[in-house]
């Protein structure tokens, strides 16, 4: 099952099964599996000020 976590600070959501194309992260990839220098795109805060959405 596909997952959405939001950023804690501004709000910018990852979509697990449309992954993030702009920034090279493929659609299908799951958020744990995202490098831990993954970054939110809009305001840079790391993996670790995400939730997931519920």
């Amino acid at each position: 099952m596909m997952k959405k976590y939001v950023c804690n600070l501004c709000g910018w959501v990852y979509d697990e099964e449309a992954g993030d194309p702009e920034n090279g992260i493929a659609a299908g990839t799951k958020f744990e599996d995202l490098g831990d220098d993954f970054v939110c795109p809009l305001c840079g805060v790391g993996k670790e000020d995400f939730s997931e959405e519920a």
